[in-house]
């Protein structure tokens, strides 16, 4: 999404750019940049996972291979979570950092010949796990530049299985020097992935992420108030804390009327824990209270956010940059986020942040905040603003240009 919308601004301002999927079509809530089939998926998950898995498969036919990465085919396969499931990735992705030895010259090949039909000036890697290629393709394309972006790579790695956790660490810090720039959507992650990587400080540039503020509504005041969540339904993102908060805030801090709304992507993988949260909710005579709309589009999603009081994604893993929180600033929503990871830097002078892990204190932020219409008022239009000045797509155009000079 990052990707889509900062293609979209550069092609605006006159720039040429092509997005490239890479394993699976994009999934988007806004039009693609290009067009949806303005580039054929490269190293499609399954010929990917299938080469990797089983010897014999290296020697399939071009047809079968063609089948597989056909965009219908796996956007269905897509929908199992176990496509990028750390537990069962381990081989595949040291194979993918130690790209000469993985035995994919067939993809490869297809991804640079694309390429050298109309050789880019500077080659973009959406994540720093895709390091691999470049010792390959800076052989092959002599003269481009590489900027490889870290995204949130920390937890993926540290889910996979030994021997594989400790050899894809162990690559990565080797692959990634390897890139012209390296940037991170915050200083908070910059500094962590330098840590654990060895690298020099402020070898990673901070490039925030930005969001297109078209179509995002101001809010309006909220009676009774409706307090939202906007992000994967799954533990990490901290839908458990989200519905403990609200049960403390309607029984225990006397709010009798506040609304809970969660929203978001909902694979098959999140039902069992979306299921528990909703026996939660029902035992607490608060399900009818609570409003729960999946995998909703980008015209949904600013209509949700216009009717929020209050936002939270209390995340309990190391968050790079919390796009929820972009965008629901964008809405001018009031922010209460942990005081952990990329969101004291992202909140600084915008919204209230309280202790991680800890959800009576959030509770007490909402609390306090749904008692305080003028302080409400006020954090809405600084949350406005900030969307403005620091989270544009705009923004992070003019700051992805300076990146790449280099």
């Amino acid at each position: 999404m990052r990707d889509n919308a900062l293609a979209k601004s550069l092609l605006a301002a006159g720039h040429g750019v092509s997005l490239l999927p890479m394993y699976l079509p994009l999934y988007l809530d806004e039009p693609a940049c290009g067009g949806e089939d303005a580039a054929p998926v490269f190293f499609g998950g399954v010929t990917v996972y299938l080469r990797q898995r089983f010897g014999w498969f290296r020697h399939a036919p071009a047809w079968l291979t063609r089948w597989l990465d056909r965009p219908d085919l796996l956007r269905r396969v897509a929908k199992r979570a176990a496509m990028t499931a750390p537990s069962s990735h381990g081989e595949m992705t040291v194979a993918m950092l130690r790209m000469e030895h993985a035995r994919l010259d067939r993809e490869m090949d297809q991804l640079v010949a694309w390429l050298k039909s109309d050789p880019p000036d500077v080659l973009c890697l959406s994540t720093v796990l895709q390091a691999g290629m470049i010792r390959m393709l800076k052989q092959r394309l002599p003269g481009v530049k590489i900027l490889a972006s870290f995204q949130g790579e920390d937890s993926f790695l540290d889910g996979l299985p030994e021997p594989f956790c400790g050899e894809a660490w162990s690559e990565l810090a080797v692959r990634a020097r390897e890139a012209d720039a390296l940037v991170a959507p915050s200083a908070f992650y910059a500094g962590l992935m330098e840590d654990r990587l060895g690298l020099p400080r402020e070898t990673v540039r901070v490039l925030p992420n930005g969001i297109d503020l078209a179509g995002y509504r101001d809010h309006a005041p909220q009676s009774p108030p409706v307090i939202g969540y906007l992000a994967r339904m799954c533990r990490e993102k901290g839908l458990e804390p989200m519905v403990d908060a609200f049960i403390h805030l309607r029984r225990e801090l006397g709010h009798p009327d506040a609304r809970l709304h969660i929203a978001g992507a909902a694979t098959a993988a999140d039902q069992p824990l979306i299921g528990k949260m909703r026996e939660r909710l029902a035992a607490a005579g608060l399900l009818e209270n609570t409003r729960w709309q999946p995998n909703l589009s980008r015209d949904e999603k600013t209509a949700m956010l216009a009717g929020l009081s209050l936002f939270s994604v209390p995340a309990v893993y190391p968050e790079a940059f919390g796009l929820y929180v972009a965008e629901a600033l964008a809405a001018g929503v009031p922010v209460v986020q942990p005081a952990a990871s990329s969101f004291p830097e992202m909140l600084d002078g915008i919204g209230r942040l309280v202790p991680p892990g800890d959800s009576s204190a959030l509770a007490g932020a909402w609390h306090s905040l749904l008692r305080q219409p003028d302080e409400l008022r006020a954090m809405a239009v600084r949350s406005r603003r900030a969307a403005e000045s620091r989270f544009s797509v705009e923004v992070m155009r003019e700051r992805f240009l300076q990146c790449c000079r280099f």
